[in-house]
Protein backbone atom coordinates (compact mmCIF):
# COMPACT_ATOMS: atom_id res chain seq x y z
CA UNK A 1 0.00 0.00 0.00
CA UNK A 2 1.37 3.43 -0.95
CA UNK A 3 0.13 7.01 -0.96
CA UNK A 4 -0.34 9.58 -3.71
CA UNK A 5 3.02 11.18 -2.82
CA UNK A 6 4.71 8.18 -4.51
CA UNK A 7 2.92 8.62 -7.87
CA UNK A 8 5.30 9.04 -10.82
CA UNK A 9 5.17 8.48 -14.59
CA UNK A 10 5.23 4.78 -15.47
CA UNK A 11 3.98 3.59 -12.06
CA UNK A 12 1.51 0.69 -12.40
CA UNK A 13 -1.41 0.68 -9.99
CA UNK A 14 -4.51 -1.40 -9.36
CA UNK A 15 -7.66 0.71 -9.66
CA UNK A 16 -11.30 -0.39 -10.20
CA UNK A 17 -10.27 -4.07 -10.61
CA UNK A 18 -7.94 -3.23 -13.49
CA UNK A 19 -4.24 -2.42 -13.89
CA UNK A 20 -3.35 1.11 -14.98
CA UNK A 21 -0.09 2.88 -15.70
CA UNK A 22 0.40 6.56 -14.86
CA UNK A 23 0.89 8.56 -18.06
CA UNK A 24 0.93 12.06 -16.50
CA UNK A 25 0.58 13.43 -13.00
CA UNK A 26 0.54 16.80 -11.28
CA UNK A 27 0.64 17.53 -7.55
CA UNK A 28 -1.58 20.59 -6.97
CA UNK A 29 -1.57 22.73 -3.82
CA UNK A 30 -4.18 25.44 -4.31
CA UNK A 31 -4.08 28.53 -2.12
CA UNK A 32 -7.48 27.65 -0.72
CA UNK A 33 -8.51 24.08 0.07
CA UNK A 34 -6.65 20.79 0.42
CA UNK A 35 -3.90 19.53 -1.91
CA UNK A 36 -4.69 16.90 -4.56
CA UNK A 37 -3.04 14.87 -7.30
CA UNK A 38 -4.37 15.12 -10.87
CA UNK A 39 -3.43 12.10 -13.03
CA UNK A 40 -3.92 10.66 -16.48
CA UNK A 41 -3.88 6.85 -16.27
CA UNK A 42 -4.01 4.24 -19.05
CA UNK A 43 -5.48 0.75 -18.69
CA UNK A 44 -2.98 -1.96 -19.62
CA UNK A 45 -5.79 -4.38 -20.55
CA UNK A 46 -8.09 -2.15 -22.64
CA UNK A 47 -5.89 0.83 -23.55
CA UNK A 48 -8.52 3.25 -22.24
CA UNK A 49 -7.15 6.54 -20.84
CA UNK A 50 -8.81 8.12 -17.79
CA UNK A 51 -8.38 11.47 -16.05
CA UNK A 52 -8.47 10.97 -12.31
CA UNK A 53 -8.03 13.19 -9.25
CA UNK A 54 -7.07 11.91 -5.79
CA UNK A 55 -6.83 13.86 -2.54
CA UNK A 56 -3.30 14.18 -1.18
CA UNK A 57 -2.39 11.22 1.04
CA UNK A 58 -4.96 8.88 -0.57
CA UNK A 59 -3.86 5.22 -0.49
CA UNK A 60 -3.08 3.57 -3.84
CA UNK A 61 -2.23 -0.07 -4.65
CA UNK A 62 0.98 -0.33 -6.71
CA UNK A 63 1.43 -3.45 -8.84
CA UNK A 64 4.81 -5.06 -9.43
CA UNK A 65 5.48 -5.21 -13.18
CA UNK A 66 8.44 -6.86 -14.91
CA UNK A 67 9.78 -5.99 -18.37
CA UNK A 68 10.91 -8.99 -20.38
CA UNK A 69 12.58 -9.08 -23.79
CA UNK A 70 10.78 -11.04 -26.51
CA UNK A 71 11.14 -11.54 -30.24
CA UNK A 72 8.13 -11.41 -32.56
CA UNK A 73 7.91 -14.68 -34.49
CA UNK A 74 4.69 -14.63 -36.55
CA UNK A 75 0.95 -14.00 -36.41
CA UNK A 76 -1.95 -16.28 -37.31
CA UNK A 77 -5.64 -16.75 -36.42
CA UNK A 78 -4.83 -17.58 -32.78
CA UNK A 79 -2.87 -14.34 -32.22
CA UNK A 80 0.66 -12.96 -32.25
CA UNK A 81 3.44 -15.36 -31.27
CA UNK A 82 6.52 -14.22 -29.34
CA UNK A 83 9.62 -15.99 -28.02
CA UNK A 84 11.27 -15.09 -24.70
CA UNK A 85 14.90 -14.27 -25.49
CA UNK A 86 16.22 -15.73 -22.24
CA UNK A 87 14.18 -18.93 -21.74
CA UNK A 88 13.06 -19.51 -25.37
CA UNK A 89 9.46 -20.06 -24.16
CA UNK A 90 6.76 -19.05 -26.63
CA UNK A 91 3.78 -16.84 -25.72
CA UNK A 92 0.68 -16.02 -27.78
CA UNK A 93 -0.87 -12.56 -27.35
CA UNK A 94 -4.17 -11.29 -28.76
CA UNK A 95 -4.03 -8.31 -31.15
CA UNK A 96 -6.09 -6.14 -28.77
CA UNK A 97 -3.18 -6.14 -26.27
CA UNK A 98 -0.76 -4.65 -28.84
CA UNK A 99 -0.94 -1.03 -29.92
CA UNK A 100 -0.35 -0.69 -33.70
CA UNK A 101 0.31 -4.43 -34.06
CA UNK A 102 0.37 -4.23 -37.88
CA UNK A 103 3.67 -2.31 -37.67
CA UNK A 104 5.56 -5.33 -36.24
CA UNK A 105 7.95 -7.13 -38.55
CA UNK A 106 8.89 -10.79 -38.00
CA UNK A 107 12.11 -11.07 -36.00
CA UNK A 108 11.67 -7.67 -34.32
CA UNK A 109 12.64 -7.35 -30.65
CA UNK A 110 10.05 -5.91 -28.24
CA UNK A 111 9.47 -5.62 -24.48
CA UNK A 112 6.50 -7.29 -22.82
CA UNK A 113 5.11 -6.10 -19.50
CA UNK A 114 4.35 -8.99 -17.13
CA UNK A 115 2.35 -8.97 -13.90
CA UNK A 116 5.07 -10.25 -11.55
CA UNK A 117 2.71 -11.99 -9.11
CA UNK A 118 0.32 -13.71 -11.59
CA UNK A 119 2.99 -14.30 -14.28
CA UNK A 120 0.55 -13.06 -16.94
CA UNK A 121 1.45 -10.82 -19.91
CA UNK A 122 -0.24 -7.41 -19.78
CA UNK A 123 0.85 -5.51 -22.87
CA UNK A 124 3.52 -5.27 -25.56
CA UNK A 125 5.79 -2.24 -25.87
CA UNK A 126 7.28 -1.78 -29.30
CA UNK A 127 10.34 0.39 -30.02
CA UNK A 128 9.45 4.06 -30.55
CA UNK A 129 10.25 3.89 -34.29
CA UNK A 130 10.24 1.07 -36.84
CA UNK A 131 11.61 1.11 -40.39
CA UNK A 132 9.45 -0.53 -43.04
CA UNK A 133 9.48 -0.73 -46.82
CA UNK A 134 6.64 0.73 -48.88
CA UNK A 135 5.17 -2.06 -51.04
CA UNK A 136 2.44 -0.03 -52.75
CA UNK A 137 1.57 3.63 -53.18
CA UNK A 138 0.59 5.94 -56.00
CA UNK A 139 3.63 7.27 -57.88
CA UNK A 140 5.11 10.47 -56.49
CA UNK A 141 6.42 13.44 -58.40
CA UNK A 142 9.76 15.13 -57.86
CA UNK A 143 9.33 18.41 -56.01
CA UNK A 144 6.15 17.41 -54.11
CA UNK A 145 7.57 18.63 -50.81
CA UNK A 146 6.09 22.13 -50.54
CA UNK A 147 2.73 21.13 -49.05
CA UNK A 148 1.67 18.83 -46.24
CA UNK A 149 -0.49 16.73 -48.57
CA UNK A 150 -0.42 12.97 -47.91
CA UNK A 151 -1.44 9.77 -49.65
CA UNK A 152 -2.02 6.19 -48.40
CA UNK A 153 0.86 3.71 -48.60
CA UNK A 154 0.88 -0.02 -47.89
CA UNK A 155 3.84 -1.32 -45.87
CA UNK A 156 5.58 -4.72 -46.07
CA UNK A 157 3.70 -5.84 -42.92
CA UNK A 158 0.27 -5.00 -44.39
CA UNK A 159 -0.17 -1.79 -42.39
CA UNK A 160 -1.45 1.32 -44.15
CA UNK A 161 0.22 4.65 -43.33
CA UNK A 162 -0.35 8.18 -44.65
CA UNK A 163 2.88 9.40 -46.29
CA UNK A 164 3.97 12.60 -48.11
CA UNK A 165 3.45 12.77 -51.89
CA UNK A 166 7.16 12.29 -52.73
CA UNK A 167 7.33 8.74 -51.24
CA UNK A 168 7.48 5.93 -53.86
CA UNK A 169 7.27 2.13 -53.86
CA UNK A 170 10.47 0.56 -52.54
CA UNK A 171 11.30 3.51 -50.26
CA UNK A 172 12.12 2.68 -46.66
CA UNK A 173 10.45 4.94 -44.12
CA UNK A 174 10.58 5.40 -40.35
CA UNK A 175 7.18 5.16 -38.60
CA UNK A 176 6.30 6.33 -35.07
CA UNK A 177 4.73 3.27 -33.37
CA UNK A 178 2.85 5.35 -30.76
CA UNK A 179 0.81 7.22 -33.37
CA UNK A 180 1.22 4.97 -36.41
CA UNK A 181 2.30 7.98 -38.49
CA UNK A 182 5.11 8.69 -40.96
CA UNK A 183 8.25 10.20 -39.41
CA UNK A 184 10.95 10.34 -42.11
CA UNK A 185 12.41 8.61 -45.16
CA UNK A 186 15.48 6.43 -44.49
CA UNK A 187 18.38 6.30 -46.92
CA UNK A 188 19.23 2.79 -48.13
Amino acid sequence: MASTSEIRNGLCIEYNNDIYTVVEFLHVKPGKGPAFVRTKIKSLTTGKVLDNTWPAGHKIHPVRIERRKFQFLYSDDSGYHFMNQETYDQVTIQEAMIENAKLMKEGENIEMLYHAVNETPLTVEMPQYVTLEVTYTEPGLKGDTATNATKPAKMETGAEVRVPLFINEGDIIKIDTRTGSYHERVKK
